[in-house]
């Protein structure tokens, strides 16, 4: 688990394909690796990866073929940043919110906006991701806790102030870019609760009719 507040910008150093999978070496930046041990997790682009190799001031993780093409890092190259957070222990404060890295889908940023000292970013989604994200709800891109001001639809938008803009990948972005989007976990939840023993027949999803047929609407 993760809390989305970014610890460091790193940079992907060196890719090498293995059958079908991948190895990626990242340098690791301002991380404090000290605690870090093989077998611990560390939040890459908010994907959580495994570390097998800690050469230095960088870090090795193995990604499956099924990770590289659900999310962001089958794009990385060489020499790109990347977002950076040590999985949280009991001590760690919750600066931002609950984060599994585990990526629900690929977003696309569709324009940046500038708003008084901040920036106003807005992302498309996945049809699918857009009923589990909410005004003033929690999202997380690219590893990084945001709250959400407006939904339109699938599209939604977030601010960034000037220290998250300066200490996370955010900078980098321009409209097109791919992000990775990892939607509330209490909504899913929350989700599959509603469903209780209808979500085998509804599909997983809640619909107007489900709403309907259990009293929710009229």
């Amino acid at each position: 688990m993760f809390t989305g507040i970014i610890q460091a910008v790193g940079t992907l150093s060196a890719v090498e394909a293995r059958g079908g999978d991948s190895r990626l070496t990242l340098g690791t930046g301002k991380l404090d690796l000290s605690d870090v041990r093989l077998g611990d997790s560390i939040a890459v682009n908010g994907v959580c990866l495994t570390a097998v190799a800690l050469p230095g001031d960088s870090f090795v993780a193995d990604v499956s073929g099924e990770t590289l093409s659900r999310t962001s890092l089958g794009h990385l190259s060489p020499g790109d940043p990347v977002n950076l957070e040590k999985a949280l222990t009991l001590s760690t404060p919750l600066g931002g919110h609950l984060v599994s890295g585990h990526v629900d889908g690929l977003g696309r940023i569709t324009a940046i906006e500038s708003d008084g000292r901040s920036w106003r970013y807005h992302v498309q989604v996945p049809d699918e991701l857009a009923r589990y994200i909410a005004p003033k709800g929690s999202v997380c891109i690219d590893g990084t806790s945001l709250t959400v001001n407006t939904v339109d639809g699938a599209r939604f938008s977030v601010n960034i102030v000037p220290h998250t803009q300066q200490e996370t990948i955010i900078r980098t972005y321009r409209v097109g870019s791919q992000v990775n989007i990892e939607v509330d976990l209490i909504a899913r939840y929350l989700e599959r609760l509603l469903l209780g023993e209808g979500a085998a027949r509804s599909g997983g999803a809640i619909s107007e009719a489900f709403l309907a047929e259990h009293g929710f609407v009229k």
